[in-house]
């Protein structure tokens, strides 16, 4: 097959390139350009949107012996992925970019150009295993090492994009991914993984938001009550909150039990952030909307698991297809669950597909 690598400047898209090629197909390395202007968003390793990224990855293009490009996409990210992340936000909702990135860019936008210009197929460095089942169909499952399982970013694929998807990682444990890329000469086998959120410079969500939002930040301050409506203090916008939140309330007068107050509750319209204890954060319920299924949508309804962060727990759970999303019931209640968080359905390790969290239904407090 002719296949692209979407090589990030990472040990583990360069090493999934190499494995690429050693299986026999005809393998491109392509860098993608995210950042309109590289400085503004990350710097070092933290990230992958940075002039050394690319530089990284176009050594480890010419020490595997692939072709390599560099494909600007910078206007498809921020507009997809970037002004996505911020709407989100101002409107109190929590989304996770790296689910949107792969949905609207690397499994979308990348592949759409890969197979018009012939190539068969996307390989990245992703951590998930790829199974045909005795229908045809290619199912999604979860990697061998599940400390790095990347199933759950990847939740958003439909079964078209999975046909045309490589993961050679998957069956591989990280700590032999990276004496694998030693051993191929490759100088990005010991440099750190990434952390955050790309394209936020210094990991300061809320300092980003306020920064970028300018005078379309709404809401740039309004009180912190608790519960019974009590103002316990003054935030300087709803965007710098998120449900489950305890640290940074600054809040001036101590709960009567003495312990942590949480954020329960954001209303942007009115400006209000609404904080409690943390057994009042428990949710066994979910309405999820924008349905992504990775196969077939399930019949009936499905006893699985769900997964509600990208390195969170499982849940079991109960998914009923609605129209146009799934309600959930969770039998293992979740913490700290926001509206435009991603619900990750599996059935055992294989991806049955996403919804996106439009409402949660918290737990009856006796």
């Amino acid at each position: 097959m002719r296949v692209v690598a979407a090589m990030s400047g990472g040990v583990d898209s360069a090493v999934a390139a190499a494995r690429a090629k050693e299986a026999g197909h005809d393998v491109t390395g392509v860098h993608l350009a995210l950042s309109r202007n590289p400085a503004s968003y990350r710097s070092g390793a933290r990230g992958c949107c940075t002039i050394e990224d690319s530089n990284d990855a176009r050594r480890a293009a010419d020490v595997i012996g692939i072709p390599f490009y560099v494909w600007d996409l910078s206007d498809r990210f921020h507009e997809d992925v970037v002004e996505d992340f911020m709407s989100e936000y101002a409107e109190g909702r929590t989304p996770n970019p790296c689910l949107r990135c792969n949905e609207k860019i690397k499994f979308a936008a990348v592949l759409d150009r890969a197979l018009a210009l012939g190539f068969d197929a996307v390989a990245t460095g992703h951590y998930a295993t790829l199974r045909e089942d005795a229908d045809g169909l290619v199912e999604l499952h979860r990697a061998v090492d599940a400390g790095k399982d990347q199933s759950y970013v990847l939740g958003v694929l439909d079964q078209d994009q999975l046909r045309h998807s490589l993961f050679p990682l998957g069956d591989t444990p990280k700590p032999q991914v990276r004496e694998e890329a030693a051993r191929r000469g490759l100088l990005v086998a010991d440099k750190p993984d990434s952390h955050d959120i790309c394209f936020v410079a210094d990991g300061d969500n809320a300092g980003w938001l306020r920064e970028k939002l300018g005078d379309r930040a709404p809401n740039e301050s309004g009180p912190i009550v608790d519960e019974s409506g009590e103002v316990l203090g003054e935030h300087q916008g709803t965007y710098a909150y998120t449900i489950g939140q305890r640290k940074g309330l600054r809040l001036g007068k101590p709960a009567p039990d003495g312990k942590p107050r949480f954020v329960l509750d954001i209303e942007p319209v009115s400006a209000t952030v609404t904080v409690g204890p943390r057994e009042h954060l428990a949710v066994d319920g979910l309405s999820g909307i924008r349905p992504r299924w990775a196969g077939r949508p399930p019949e009936g309804v499905l006893e699985g698991t769900v997964q509600l962060r990208a390195h969170g727990d499982e849940h079991r759970a109960r998914v009923t297809v609605v129209p146009d999303g799934a309600e959930i019931e969770l039998l293992d209640p979740a913490y700290g669950i926001a509206p435009g968080q991603a619900a990750v359905i599996y059935h055992g390790t294989r991806v049955v597909g996403s919804v996106t969290i439009s409402a949660t239904r918290r737990v009856a407090l006796a």
